[in-house]
C-alpha cells in the first residue's frame, strides 16, 4: 500500500474496525516517511451478480439502478433512505450467494414487491404497477382493495 499524499510504500496500521456486518475491514493507516494518515477497505472480492432478464439478456447486477427504482417508488412517502439501502443490501446478499452468481429478474422484482409491501402502501402499489406492467384501472383497483382486506388469521383450529 502507497500513501496517497506522498507514495512511500511502508506505513503501520493504527486501527482495524470491521464495516458492514463484517462484510469489509476499515484501516486507518500513518505513513512513516510524512506521517499523515489515511483510511484503507478491505472486502472479499466475490463473484459479481448477474441478472437474468425476461428475454435471456444477461446483465451485471446495478446497486444504483435498483435504489433509484425503490426511491421513486417512494417519493414523498415517509420511507428512511436508510431502509431503502437495507433492501437493496439484502437482495443483494441473497442473490449474490447463489452458487451460479445469477439471479432472475423477475426473482429480484418479486423480492422488492414484497419487502415493498411490508414497508408502505402507497410504495408497493406504485412499483407494482410498473413491475408488473398494469394495463388497465382494474389491475390499480384490484391490488388496492387486496390491500384493504384485512389478512386471514393463521391456522385455526376447530374442535368437533
Amino acid at each position: 500500500m502507497r500513501c496517497p499524499f506522498c507514495g512511500h510504500p511502508e506505513d503501520r496500521v493504527l486501527e482495524s474496525r470491521a464495516i458492514r456486518d463484517g462484510a469489509a475491514i476499515r484501516r486507518r493507516r500513518e505513513c512513516l516517511a510524512c506521517g499523515k494518515r489515511y483510511n484503507t477497505f478491505e472486502q472479499i472480492e466475490a463473484r459479481p451478480l448477474v441478472v437474468v432478464k425476461k428475454d435471456g439478456r444477461r446483465e451485471p447486477f446495478d446497486r444504483a439502478k435498483l435504489r433509484r427504482s425503490l426511491a421513486i417508488a417512494c417519493q414523498k412517502r415517509p420511507v428512511p433512505s436508510e431502509l431503502l439501502e437495507a433492501i437493496v443490501d439484502g437482495i443483494e446478499q441473497d442473490f449474490g450467494g447463489r452458487p451460479t452468481g445469477e439471479a432472475q429478474s423477475r426473482e429480484i422484482g418479486e423480492r422488492v414487491v414484497e419487502a415493498l409491501g411490508a414497508l408502505d402502501p402507497v410504495a408497493y402499489v406504485r412499483f407494482a404497477s410498473v413491475y408488473r406492467d398494469f394495463q388497465d384501472i382494474g389491475q390499480f383497483k384490484e391490488v388496492v382493495e387486496n390491500l384493504s382486506r384485512p389478512s386471514p388469521p393463521e391456522s385455526v383450529e376447530l374442535n368437533e
